[in-house]
């Protein structure tokens, strides 16, 4: 039998119109829909199906996504009762959701979580000027280095997301980032670009969040982990709550090492399911590496082909 991760996307892999496929089709994704919903006071139909601001702000989006991808994931279990992950992985927001798959946590829960989550972050930015932007072309060293020395002459920006060779997301001071637009470019980016965001992911900016949600982390999270999960801050795995309590606070203000925690697990499976809306993780894997191959479960129809390719 396949030894398979788990894998979950962050913020950014939204839509209008995801889940609505699942939503139409299935009791189970109605009724989570519902409880979801009744947990932070959310109409998720109107958040999720409708053309509306509150998809875009953070406390909103982490829990439509969450909820999106844990209805593929029920789906895929109920489909699938005898195939077990062999490790969870999540890319930032995704790593709540690979923690609630893993059992540690339940969804509901997951999404009070998150919501207050995306809160906190919300709230140590919105008294400055924070952003974050994507640099395509050049290395991680480079980056690194532009980085700090731009923050040893007073400036605040950092490494956020290493997300595949060449695609790195930095975070900071909104017009930290833009007066080092051309410094980039001109240390070999092809591209960078200033992203649509009100919030600094992943940098010390967060770091008024860090308390308030390992406090939330502390009341829900249990140490029922089905397997370990792969974190985003080390790379390395875990299964305690101890662990998940320290590690995803200190996500909030660490690099995402995406790059790095599929390279460190890509001998030990032999494939990744990627659950939620889009594909964004099965593209950054292709090129990750070339020898794990990867599926995804969006709607009923992927869902399906799934099932038919690995639960027969």
């Amino acid at each position: 039998m396949s030894k398979i991760v788990m894998i979950f996307a962050g913020q950014g892999s939204q839509a209008v119109g995801m889940g609505k496929d699942f939503y139409e089709n299935s009791k189970t994704a109605r009724e989570m829909f519902t409880k979801a919903g009744e947990r932070i006071g959310v109409d998720f139909k109107e958040l999720i199906f409708e053309e509306n601001e509150k998809l875009g702000q953070t406390a909103y989006t982490q829990p439509a996504i969450l909820l999106v991808q844990m209805i593929a994931y029920k789906l895929f279990k109920e489909a699938c009762p005898n195939i077990n992950a062999e490790l969870f992985l999540g890319h930032s927001l995704g790593e709540f959701s690979a923690l609630c798959a893993s059992g540690a946590i339940d969804y509901v829960d997951a999404i009070e979580l998150v919501h207050n989550r995306g809160k906190f972050m919300q709230s140590a930015c919105e008294k400055i000027e924070a952003g974050m932007m994507v640099l395509v072309g050049l290395n991680d060293e480079s980056v690194e280095k532009v980085c700090s020395d731009a923050r040893a002459n007073g400036k605040k920006v950092w490494p956020a997301n290493y997300n595949q060779d060449g695609q790195l997301v930095v975070a900071g001071m909104k017009s930290d980032l833009v007066s080092l637009e051309k410094i980039f470019k001109d240390a070999g980016a092809k591209r960078a670009i200033l992203l649509d965001m009100s919030v600094a992911s992943h940098c010390e900016l967060l770091e008024p969040a860090q308390e308030p949600l390992a406090q939330l982390l502390l009341s829900m999270v249990s140490d029922s982990f089905e397997a370990p999960i792969v974190s985003n801050v080390t790379t390395k795995r875990y299964n305690t709550k101890e662990e998940a309590v320290s590690l995803l606070k200190d996500q909030l203000v660490k690099p995402v090492k995406y790059k790095q925690s599929i390279l460190a697990i890509s001998d030990d499976v032999d494939m990744a399911i990627e659950f939620g809306n889009g594909i964004t993780l099965k593209g950054l894997n292709r090129r990750i590496a070339k020898n794990l191959k990867t599926l995804n479960i969006s709607d009923m129809a992927s869902l399906a082909k799934v099932t038919e390719e690995i639960c027969s």
